[in-house]
């Protein structure tokens, strides 16, 4: 006799039932909580992912190319700005 993947299940199903029996409402409830976290977060990176302002108000970052503050000989690749402060 061989065992088929639905054989393995089976015997999963009641190792969980007949030895985890008493974890099985928090096991439940962990899944729940996350499940309804995860899609919270899916749809707020949905929503910050849609562009709020049309009309080119946004900011941009990028890598600064030619700082104007930079002295002759020195690097202008932008690796000599700090970063920007944000909050």
């Amino acid at each position: 006799m061989r065992l088929e993947g639905w054989h393995l299940i089976i015997i999963i199903v009641l190792a969980l039932v007949l030895f985890a029996a008493p974890k099985l409402p928090g096991m439940a409830r962990s899944l729940g909580q996350s499940m309804r976290i995860f899609k919270s977060e899916v749809r707020e990176m949905k929503k910050d992912g849609a562009p709020e302002a049309k009309d080119g108000d946004s900011a941009v970052e990028g890598k600064v190319v030619n700082h104007p503050q930079a002295k002759p000989g020195e690097p202008t690749d932008g690796t000599d700005v700090p970063p920007p402060n944000r909050a």
